[in-house]
């Protein structure tokens, strides 16, 4: 097999990671992204772990038909009742089963011996096999187990039917070489490992999931799991699109393929990292703000002359633009709508209308406006399709000497024109207070940040809140030239996330 399947997991694992919940038609916005960018398998969640993971799983089996939809079940019963209810109405439905394997983790977290993990693995495998014949099973912590015992299980899960065995580095704890050693022990002691796809899911925590997956996958893996941007649990999970544009951009060496759509690359991350929350760090491979920016004269030099001097990827091949497009207030709506349409979007008319309205404003407050702030703009725009409510105007007061105030008018859900004023420890706070008083919601703010879209005195910053209310986490994302402004609509929009959902949970 020449072709390598690649396994996304953003939906489950990299929902994990901390503060980075999302809401059942954010996970369907991702799941319709990544049908786009062609991943082979969509794992959607795992079922059994609330009533609302159930249901995002569920939707996406009924509304996403080309990629197999996968659903994680711990090795009970009850888990793979669910997961199979979750999603038996999918095109392509998968079961994944997990059980610990190593003897850490039976020892002190599962109290049970190798013998009853034989047992369980195998049974859960044949239950699971009743419901649909794509099953994968993963022996949890395999990088730190005893080899050995894992040739026994996956023997033994094969034998009742896994088409799939993945090998978790759980911990992050493997280093390239022995990683590699374990894979290649693995198709050289299961006997009937010929009968099922081999795949890998490696952790972050040392730095090296990207580097394990790869060497796994030298050593004859067909499957790899990762996640977009390498979001997850605690260091996160290896990149989805470092795994694929490595094997891409070396295909001299690993002479293997994958079937993405790699165009779609950027704009999936630009996508999760909205919706998530989590920004992209600037020196991120492949989709970071810098991976294909030249400050070097020598580099600057060799680029212009020849790009591949200094550029072992061409930008276009991810979806990024080659070249930049300047527009500004003399820009027509023409233009803006190409220039979307090289950056990847496609908007129906009426959010293309908002934001262009919006690029205007924006136009008139900077002389140039960039590839970089029109995609903060234009996923603003998208994110204010549901709002509750809405500013209408925003007046702060504040100085070294002044006591901060805020007077703000808001627009309600009927229309009504809301106005509140507040004094707080600063603008933002008083800004925050102002809107409280007018969308009655009890909250608690635990996160505020701020960073530059672009450089330069009149570059957008981009404003990160997240919002609690009972126990769960709502994020806000707004972006404005005026850094209060910016904050009141990151506010705004994590409240009416907030109040959307109670209106959804009835």
């Amino acid at each position: 097999m020449d072709r390598v399947i690649i396994f996304d997991t953003t939906l489950r694992d990299g929902e994990q990671a901390a503060g980075g919940t999302l809401n059942i038609q954010e996970k369907l916005e991702i799941a319709r992204q990544l049908e786009r960018l062609n991943v082979d398998v969509i794992e959607a969640g795992f079922p059994i772990s609330s009533p609302g993971d159930f249901e995002a799983v569920r939707l996406i089996a009924k509304e996403i038909r080309a990629p197999i939809i996968c659903a994680l079940a711990r090795a009970h019963p009850v888990d793979i009742d669910r997961a199979w209810e979750a999603v038996k109405e999918a095109e392509h439905p998968r079961i994944h089963v997990f059980l610990s394997a190593s003897d850490i983790h039976m020892l002190h977290q599962l109290k049970k011996s190798r013998e009853q993990i034989l047992e369980m693995s195998h049974d859960m495998v044949v239950r699971a096999k009743k419901y649909t014949d794509d099953i994968e099973f993963s022996p949890m912590d395999a990088s730190r187990a005893n080899p050995e015992f894992i040739y026994q299980v996956l023997e033994s899960v094969i034998s009742a039917g896994a088409t799939t065995v993945n090998i978790p580095d759980t911990v992050g704890y493997a280093i390239p070489d022995e990683f590699g050693r374990l894979i290649e022990g693995i198709f050289q002691n299961v006997p009937n490992i010929e009968q099922a796809t081999v795949s890998v899911h490696c952790h972050d925590d040392l730095g090296l999931a990207v580097a394990n997956s790869l060497e796994a996958v030298r050593q004859g893996a067909r499957q790899v799991e990762c996640t977009i941007n390498g979001i997850g649990e605690r260091a996160g999970n290896a990149s989805l699109e470092e795994i694929v544009m490595a094997i891409k951009t070396r295909n001299d060496f690993f002479k293997l393929s994958t079937g993405l759509s790699t165009r779609q690359i950027y704009k999936t991350s630009r996508l999760v990292s909205e919706l998530s929350g989590f920004s992209v760090q600037p020196n991120k491979a492949i989709i970071g703000a810098n991976a294909f920016r030249h400050e070097s004269g020598i580099h600057q030099d060799g680029v212009i002359k020849m790009p591949k001097t200094y550029e072992i990827m061409d930008p276009r091949t991810v979806g990024i633009p080659a070249s930049s497009l300047v527009l500004g207030k003399l820009s027509g709506h023409h233009a803006f709508k190409e220039r979307l349409a090289e950056m990847g979007y496609s908007l129906s008319d009426e959010d293309l209308n908002r934001a262009f309205k919006a690029f205007k404003e924006l136009a008139d407050k900077k002389k140039r406006v960039t590839d970089r702030d029109i995609e903060s703009l234009v996923a603003q725009e998208l994110r204010s399709v549901s709002e509750v409510y809405r500013i209408d105007r925003i007046q702060v007061t504040c100085g070294d000497r002044g006591i901060p105030t805020a007077a703000v008018r808001l627009i309600g859900p009927d229309g009504e024109v809301l106005e509140d004023a507040a004094l707080g420890t600063g603008p933002v706070d008083a800004v925050c207070k102002a809107i409280n008083g007018l969308v009655d919601v009890p909250n608690t703010l635990t996160e505020f940040s701020v960073k530059s879209v672009t450089e330069g005195i009149d570059a957008i910053g981009d404003v990160l809140i997240r919002v609690e209310s009972e126990g769960v986490t709502y994020t806000g994302r707004g972006a404005d030239t005026d850094i209060i402004f910016a904050s009141a609509k990151a506010y705004i929009n994590a409240l009416n996330r907030l109040l959307s959902a109670k209106k959804a949970a009835g």
